[in-house]
């Protein structure tokens, strides 16, 4: 089945692209990346060498995907918003030695410009608003906005916001989906018959 690439977009020998997918205008993908099938690249993407990127991801234009930043399956990057990899970087001082991992689970969304400071891990199906900046650690399917981001509540999987406390016991069906999820303290778990 093979992958799509415009004649715009450079593709380093060594990359690896699943069937299916599509690079579209302006795109860099280095030589050690592994994309995996279904990805969706936007105009203007870069993609490191030290880059994972699942099955089924969306990467809108103008997102740098650099080194040590992995993102599993069905991941949907907004335009524009940054990943980075150092913590306090300088100009004048290297640092390749010190990036630092940063982990988006499966089907999480972020949002048009927010910022994901490296060193994170964003857990399943969580939600980070435009514009937000992301510099801690995310629980899956919590909603965070602002800067520096703050949970305001809790989605589900369909991308609906669930009416729930942001921390104790309950109990909320997703009215688009059906699905029901159990909040246990500050942990929302999707419940499976």
């Amino acid at each position: 089945m093979g992958y799509q690439v415009h004649a715009s977009a450079i593709v380093d020998e060594g990359a690896q692209i699943g069937d299916g997918s599509r690079v579209w205008h302006f795109v860099h993908v280095c030589a050690g990346a592994r994309i995996g099938k279904g990805v969706s690249l936007g105009q203007n993407v870069f993609v490191g060498n030290k880059v994972i990127i699942g099955d089924n991801c969306k990467i809108q234009n103008n997102v740098s995907v650099y080194d040590n930043v992995t993102l599993e399956e069905g991941v949907f990057c907004g335009p524009s918003m940054v990943f980075t990899n150092v913590y306090n970087p300088r100009s004048l001082i290297e640092r390749k030695n010190e990036y630092r991992d940063t982990l988006v689970c499966k089907g999480a969304t972020l949002g048009a410009n927010c910022t994901i400071v490296c060193g994170v891990t964003i857990g399943e199906y969580a939600f980070v608003g435009a514009g937000a900046v992301i510099n801690r650690d995310v629980p899956a399917y919590a909603l965070m906005v602002g800067v520096p981001a703050r949970q305001v509540g809790w989605m589900s999987e369909f991308g609906e916001k669930l009416e729930l406390p942001l921390q104790g016991q309950g109990e909320v069906v997703c009215q688009h989906s059906g699905d029901r999820y159990s909040l246990n303290g500050r942990c929302l778990r999707k419940n499976f018959e």
